[in-house]
């Protein structure tokens, strides 16, 4: 006699009704919706936590300097501008763009009152949300403060130091103060206690030479 086959998985075993059939796994459907829904609630969180922290930089730096505090915006109810020069023996040295401007200069964390933006040279803008005086000692401070945080030197103005330049026994400090429309003033007291004022110009000289009169200083158009 022949020999008997196995029946084959998932083929009838038997004819007619008593035939059984083997069983075939089937896989289970997978819910899509709620892996949808998932997604969006997370992509709509990681928005939520990218908004927040743009919207909320971290200041570099102290929160006031010399009472000057570092604000999210510029204020704009008082607002006029203070030229500065730095004369080395005869050679001007420019002041460094963005002192004041904390971060990243295209998207900055927060301003000083006091503060140069990069497009205007040698300019302090004074931005404060109510009038007020403000001299050379809250700018020098601002200066001192906002190097520092960017891992600059220190930049202080005394008797024997112009920001980063320390004068020598045969140096000495020479400062004009020049009005709008007025003359190169000498001034002889504490450069620190010098007001700014809309378009007054300052300048500091470490002589010698004695440059007299100073430096002219033109303000960029619009300001």
């Amino acid at each position: 006699m022949a020999a008997k086959t196995k029946a084959k998985a998932g083929a009838r075993t038997g004819s007619g009704k008593g035939a059984r059939r083997t069983a075939v796994k089937r896989s289970r459907d997978i819910p899509l919706l709620p892996i949808a829904a998932a997604g969006i609630l997370l992509a709509f969180a990681i928005g939520i936590i990218i908004y927040i922290a743009v919207n909320n930089k971290t200041p570099v730096g102290p929160a006031t300097a010399a009472s000057i505090p570092c604000d999210s915006l510029q204020h704009s109810q008082t607002h006029y501008h203070t030229g500065i020069q730095i004369v080395y023996q005869g050679t001007m040295h420019p002041i460094p763009a963005n002192i004041g401007i904390t971060g990243d200069p295209a998207a900055p964390s927060c301003y000083y009152w006091l503060h140069v933006h990069a497009a205007d040279p040698n300019v302090i803008h004074i931005e404060a949300p109510a009038n007020q005086t403000f001299t050379l000692r809250q700018f020098f401070a601002v200066w001192d403060a906002w190097s520092k945080a960017n891992g600059g030197p220190a930049e202080p103005l005394n008797a024997t130091h112009v920001s980063t330049f320390t004068l020598t026994a045969d140096q000495k400090l020479i400062v004009y103060v020049t009005e709008e429309g007025k003359a190169p003033q000498l001034y002889t007291g504490d450069p620190n206690a010098i007001e700014l004022k809309a378009h007054e110009v300052i300048t500091l000289e470490i002589t010698p030479p004695d440059v007299n009169p100073p430096p002219s200083f033109t303000f960029p158009n619009g300001l």
